[in-house]
């Protein structure tokens, strides 16, 4: 599966940079966030595209206040997401600009109007946001795209994971990439249950990956050694710029250290492989071999006081020792030489 020029299926972990809200509402944070982006190595930036009437109801009423111990307690739902979107008039400069830089760009929509926005960009993927992974009607439509459909798991049962999985499949898109969530902002490290990644491959034959709203950069770099093909983190160029994510978003060193880490964890990690390279002959010198460690005569019986494994590792290997102690020598050695 390739998400832009990416193939999943290589060693090269696709990383997306989530802007959400780090615009704080200013176009020019959204291009400068694109463009530093770019520069630290993120292969993606992604957005969100809904407004604040797509998303819930302009209503105070108790279950529509935010609560329970979020960094955006107090505020209604209304109040938080037409303070955190990012409007629909800039979409077409952002897919733009992002497009003359080089840096892959596509969105999370939240209903059927976003994805027919969205459709006219030709966004190289969807994402489905973890809250929304029980919404089956806005899944299917998505996925009907036709476009790789990028699903988190957040909130999700097993049991509403594979229902996620089946309506994809049920429309023809087998192009599914589940993402490893904890819908916690920030989330707590013990709360992350990084093994998982491996095991929402396994269980449901797709490519898996990781959203991460931990702090710091230690669980998207685990992830990848578990098996994360995608890595999604919330990036903000300076925290100092403020918004509904800053919070819990890496700034451009922080981010820059990450991709750093990433791409080195991939060198790491590297593939199976038992072939006996150029380094590896090299490095033999410096194994053991069988070598002459007294002067013998011809006739003389070899002993483990005449033939030794020493280093290097030029002669013999040390496996035959047993194999010639006790027999009769056909030619003089004398000390040093390699037992060949």
């Amino acid at each position: 599966m390739k998400i832009d020029k990416i193939d999943l299926k290589d060693n090269k972990t696709y990383i997306i940079a989530e802007l959400s809200a780090n615009h704080n509402g200013d176009l020019q944070n959204a291009l400068e966030t694109i463009r530093v982006a770019k520069e630290i190595g993120a292969d993606a930036i992604k957005l969100q595209t809904y407004t604040a009437d797509t998303m819930t109801l302009k209503s105070d009423k108790d279950d529509f206040i935010v609560k329970g111990g979020t960094l955006w307690d107090g505020k209604t739902l209304y109040e938080l997401y037409e303070w955190a979107s990012t409007p629909w008039e800039w979409h077409n400069e952002l897919f733009e600009y992002a497009r003359e830089i080089g840096i892959d760009i596509f969105s999370s929509p939240f209903d059927k109007t976003a994805v027919d926005f969205l459709e006219q960009f030709n966004p190289s993927a969807y994402k489905i946001a973890s809250f929304e992974i029980t919404d089956h009607e806005l899944i299917r439509y998505t996925a009907s795209k036709m476009k790789p459909i990028i699903i988190s798991t957040g909130i999700a049962t097993i049991d509403e994971i594979q229902d996620a999985v089946d309506i994809c499949r049920e429309v023809g898109n087998n192009d599914i990439i589940l993402l490893k969530c904890t819908s916690a902002y920030p989330a707590p490290l013990e709360d992350a249950n990084l093994k998982t990644i491996s095991n929402l491959a396994e269980t449901f034959g797709v490519i898996s990956g990781f959203s991460d709203h931990t702090l710091g950069t230690t669980a998207p770099i685990v992830a990848v050694t578990l098996g994360a093909k995608v890595i999604e983190k919330h990036f903000i160029v300076d925290k100092s710029i403020g918004g509904a994510d800053a919070d819990f978003s890496l700034d451009k060193e922080e981010f820059s250290q990450m991709v750093k880490a990433i791409r080195d964890t991939e060198k790491l990690l590297g593939k199976v492989d038992y072939t006996m390279s150029n380094k590896k002959k090299n490095s033999r010198q410096f194994a053991r071999s069988l070598y002459v460690s007294k002067d013998i005569k011809k006739g003389e019986i070899f002993t483990e006081k005449n033939i030794r494994s020493v280093r290097p590792g030029y002669g013999m290997l040390p496996k035959y020792l047993n194999d010639i102690l006790g027999k009769e020598a056909e030619k003089n050695y004398e000390f040093g030489d390699r037992f060949e």
